[in-house]
């Protein structure tokens, strides 16, 4: 399976990304676990520069998260998948399409096309969006913040209504949670509702 956890930064994704591979592997799965933009040297160099370095106009943003993708899926993904391993991203498609289609107004579908060329289709099976209000999320991010974290408050509710308007269009392949409970019980919720689907 190919499994993306999404949602705002702060949300808890990486938490419940991490926990289930664990769980995943103690069932005796192959489990690669990885994260956008990053999850190869290319795309690492490519996180740099997005979240750290200086202003870039919209589309360059989304054109470099759609590069850092296109050799995520072709160096690791896709070869992860082939061999019959279970692939957990934090973070995939759907986050340029909340972040730059919907919150930077740039189109959904003109981001959806650009990312669906970049990666040659390759969609999630699953996508967990765990959902937790933006007061919330950005008490528990705290200390120095990214680039794109330290956008103003109306970005962020911008991406959060992007996540609910994302899963609205997609209900097949995504899994909302709750995201305010204890990580163990979201935990449990995720690895429940995945067994119902598979």
């Amino acid at each position: 399976m190919f499994i993306t956890f999404e949602g705002l930064d702060g949300s808890g994704k990486t938490t419940q990304a991490r926990l289930l591979a664990a769980r995943l592997e103690a069932e005796g799965i192959e489990v690669v676990v990885t994260r956008e933009p990053g999850g190869t040297p290319l795309g690492e160099e490519i996180r740099n520069l997005v979240l750290h370095g200086g202003d870039m106009a919209p589309w360059a943003e989304a054109a470099l998260y759609a590069a850092s993708r296109a050799q995520h899926v072709e160096e690791l993904i896709r070869p992860a998948l082939a061999r019959g391993a279970t692939v957990i991203c934090d973070r995939y498609v759907d986050s340029s399409i909340a972040y730059q289609g919907i919150a930077r107004g740039l189109g959904l579908d003109r981001v959806l096309d650009l990312n669906l060329a970049a990666v040659g289709g390759l969609m999630p099976d699953r996508t967990i969006l765990i959902e937790i209000d933006f007061d919330a999320a950005a008490a528990r991010m705290g200390g120095e913040r990214d680039r794109i974290e330290r956008e103003d408050d109306g970005f962020h509710a911008r991406v959060a209504g992007a996540y609910a308007q994302l899963a609205a269009r997609f209900p097949e392949r995504y899994v909302r949670i709750d995201g305010t409970a204890s990580p163990d019980v979201i935990a449990e919720e995720i690895r429940g509702a995945l067994r119902r689907d598979s």
